[in-house]
């Protein structure tokens, strides 16, 4: 409204500065000047019929000598909007039809319309109207594409947002399955010993009972630490590694499973680390909740800058889902590819079940080893262990522990 009014107001203006050029302003004029105004209220739910509304009243307004004034902006303003809501045809073809007529209006009906005696408008006039024309159009074209493009931008950025979402919905059960299963399954095992010894042998039925409570005060411990790094992002744990696999081996033998590890675990990145571990965890998991076997090895692999995980038992399986079916290998498998590394599991041809993990890393030894290699390190000298990286795409620099070889 506040447009409208100042179309009406600009247009009283011109018409006292254009007095005795062009007809007066009368109620008709007045009103075609509010008409012009008022329809633009709906220039974004009916973009088209709003602009050539605004192009009849404007040609019907210049048609009958009216003074030219502000009334042209009602047609920039509805031709902008139509641009950028898509309606670019239109828009091209209504701004085409209002030149067309004003042309028309001035060379040819001038005899016929009012004001009585005027001239046909020079050329040069129709030259600037046609300029105008064309950067309206380029204008509104401009606006059209920051438009669409601003939109493209917002979409983007809502699934990024939704991606973000659904990646750590899913980190969030991950996490949660690896600290519940392997508690709750010991808890399982030994709830089921319990029951079956307590008549008969009360003392290992009370053994039992004892580690079911332990067990469960570490889940709740460790659930705790889950919700706690949700609502304190900054304040991280430090996160479990394969240094913790006696730890493993000692939860699993209080479920009755004898757990033989074999090899050195190498030192990993955290990431590499921490996905290593909980593999091992829900591969021991599994064994406990689905197989027969007393005894599994786990056997720890450092080959070609990738590592090897095996965990094998004896079988036999105790269900149709042997090895697990739910959540626990598809956990495994997204931690091993989120690492570009493989989950290969499996039964085995004497009736055991395997499962193997591949995952490349950089193990600590690896980077000092790439540091002080003659390509890219020199000897230092100094009595500080320092070595430093020249290479020629990264200009790492690092300090190596003492006791070991200096160089720099």
């Amino acid at each position: 409204m506040l447009f409208t009014a100042f179309v009406l107001i600009g247009s009283g203006f011109a018409d006292h500065a254009q007095a005795g050029g062009r007809v007066a302003l009368d109620p008709l004029g007045r009103v075609l000047l509010l008409l012009s105004g008022a329809v633009l209220l709906w220039r974004w739910r009916h973009p088209v019929a709003v602009l050539w509304g605004t192009v009849a009243a404007v040609l019907l307004y210049l048609g009958a000598g009216y003074p030219y004034g502000p009334v042209l902006l009602t047609v920039v303003v509805a031709c902008f909007a139509a641009v950028a809501l898509g309606r670019r045809y239109a828009a091209w073809a209504a701004t085409g039809t209002l030149w067309a007529g004003h042309l028309l209006t001035v060379h040819v009906l001038y005899r016929w319309l009012p004001p009585s005696g005027d001239d046909a408008a020079p050329w040069t006039e129709e030259l600037v109207v046609a300029t105008w024309v064309v950067a309206l159009l380029a204008v509104s074209e401009l606006a059209r594409v920051r438009r669409e493009q601003w939109a493209r931008e917002r979409a983007e950025r809502a699934r990024a947002e939704r991606r973000r979402a659904d990646e750590e919905r899913l980190r969030i059960a991950r996490e949660l399955h690896d600290v519940l299963a392997h508690s709750i399954s010991v808890i399982n095992v030994q709830a089921g010993v319990g029951l079956a010894l307590l008549d008969g042998d009360p003392e290992q039925a009370r053994t039992a009972l004892t580690t079911i409570k332990a067990k469960s005060k570490e889940a709740l411990g460790e659930v705790r630490q889950v919700l706690d790094t949700l609502r304190a992002p900054g304040a991280r744990t430090p996160a479990p590694g394969l240094d913790r696999l006696p730890e493993l081996a000692e939860q699993a033998a209080s479920a009755g499973l004898a757990v033989t590890v074999e090899g050195e675990p190498p030192r990993l990145p955290p990431g590499a680390d921490l996905a290593a571990f909980h593999i091992v965890q829900e591969a021991l998991t599994n064994v406990v909740r689905h197989s027969g076997a007393r005894e599994a090895r786990v056997r720890v692999e450092r080959r070609d800058g990738r590592l090897r995980l095996l965990v094998d038992d004896d079988g036999p399986a105790t269900g149709a889902d042997a090895g697990g079916t739910g959540n626990g290998l598809a956990g495994m498998r997204e931690r091993a590819a989120a690492l570009g590394g493989t989950i290969e599991a499996g039964t085995r041809p004497d009736g055991g079940f395997r499962v193997l993990a591949v995952l490349p890393i950089e193990t600590e030894e690896d980077r000092w080893s790439v540091c002080c290699s003659p390509t890219t390190s020199h000897w230092s000298g100094r009595g500080s262990g320092h070595c430093s990286t020249r290479s020629r795409t990264s200009g790492w620099r690092g300090r190596r522990p003492t006791g070991r070889r200096r160089c720099a």
